[in-house]
């Protein structure tokens, strides 16, 4: 039975990679601490309109503004009151475990409790060479300073040796967060290890799905909790949340229109990079469509595609919207928050309580 109080109360909420942003002709580059300010905006927004989590996250190159996180959050902690301020993702192979651990802290602080972390290795691999790391030690890196942040998570004081950085002999780590334990969710694609690995360490999945259709992922998350509950953990214990491409307007043919031609720019440099073929609007509308990954359409067909989603994945307690990559300018973008908490989420809890 995939439904149960978790599923009720699923958390909705937008991520965010503070996208360099165009003009709405596509023309023209938005200046950055405009960009920033406006960011800032939107989470005070989607506070305001009842959503529960906005996350940022962490890239090293130009279109991106997004290459220290915790600062942006925490100025959007000063002007919200309610909403979870998360990373998505911190990519902690690239980081020091002690000093993320201890930016999220100070976070939490000042947000009252609301800081969470979702950690991963990340879909670039610019980190790498800009702070000295070998892409040969990729995996090791990972697994370790993973190792050392859920220990920090745990204990205030801690003892430790490694690979990859100084030893720690019984330590203080501070501050500590407001939470008893600050609350950290591994960020993961399409490996079946990193499934597992969450699964055995009993933390909280957070799902990147960038394209294809979202059934396919259900053996995976079935690794994960399989791996889970092996490892002793409740399924309570064992969340999962979803991240995707998704915006929202009147219409669904408003909503394609609008983020079609944004997308289509935003995928055109990475594509290149990585050898992909170019996005095709038949493509495009299949991502929207009913087996596709892309929450993009109307308030009720995005609220049904949220629930199409979780019951392919056997419950989500996390959905989360990626939009800022679609260009459609501050208003649209605005608009498209006070649809998602006004009607998408009321709408989700209506279906999930039937």
């Amino acid at each position: 039975m995939w439904l149960d109080d978790r599923e009720v109360n699923m958390e909705i909420g937008i991520d965010s990679f503070a996208a360099a942003q165009l003009s709405e002709d596509k023309k023209h580059a938005v200046h950055s601490d405009r960009v920033i300010g406006d960011l800032i905006d939107r989470i005070v927004l989607a506070d305001e309109v009842g959503l529960d989590i906005f996350g940022l996250g962490e890239h090293h190159r130009k279109e991106f503004l997004d290459a220290a996180p915790s600062l942006i959050l925490a100025a959007a902690a000063s002007r919200t009151k309610r909403i979870r301020l998360t990373s998505a993702v911190s990519v902690l192979s690239a980081d020091d475990p002690v000093r993320l651990f201890q930016q999220y802290a100070t976070l939490d602080l000042i947000s009252k409790g609301r800081a969470e972390m979702v950690v991963g290795r990340g879909s670039f691999i610019d980190a790498f060479p800009l702070f000295g790391h070998n892409l040969n030690d990729y995996d090791e890196l990972f697994a370790e300073k993973l190792q050392l942040l859920l220990l920090i998570q745990k204990n205030e004081k801690v003892t430790w040796q490694g690979r990859f950085r100084a030893p720690l002999d019984n330590q203080a780590i501070i501050p500590r967060p407001l939470q008893q334990q600050l609350p950290i969710w591994l960020g993961v694609g399409g490996t079946p290890e990193s499934f597992v690995r969450a699964g055995m360490l009993g933390m909280p999945l957070m799902i990147a799905i960038i394209g294809g259709e979202t059934h396919r992922f259900a053996p995976l998350v079935q690794l994960y909790r399989e791996a889970g509950e092996n490892a002793g953990f409740r399924p309570e214990q064992l969340k999962v949340g979803m991240h995707a491409f998704g915006y929202v307007a009147a219409t669904t043919e408003q909503a394609k229109e609008e983020a079609f031609p944004g997308l289509f720019t935003a995928f055109e440099d990475i594509r290149k990079e990585r050898g992909w073929p170019p996005m095709t609007r038949s493509q495009f509308d299949f991502q929207c469509a009913e087996k596709g990954a892309y929450m993009i359409g109307s308030p009720e067909e995005v609220a049904a595609k949220i629930i199409r989603h979780s019951k392919a994945l056997g419950g989500l307690d996390r959905v989360t919207f990626q939009m800022d990559g679609m260009y459609v300018g501050q208003e649209k973008y605005l608009q498209a928050i006070r649809h998602i908490g006004q009607e998408v989420a009321p709408r989700v809890k209506e279906l999930l309580a039937e």
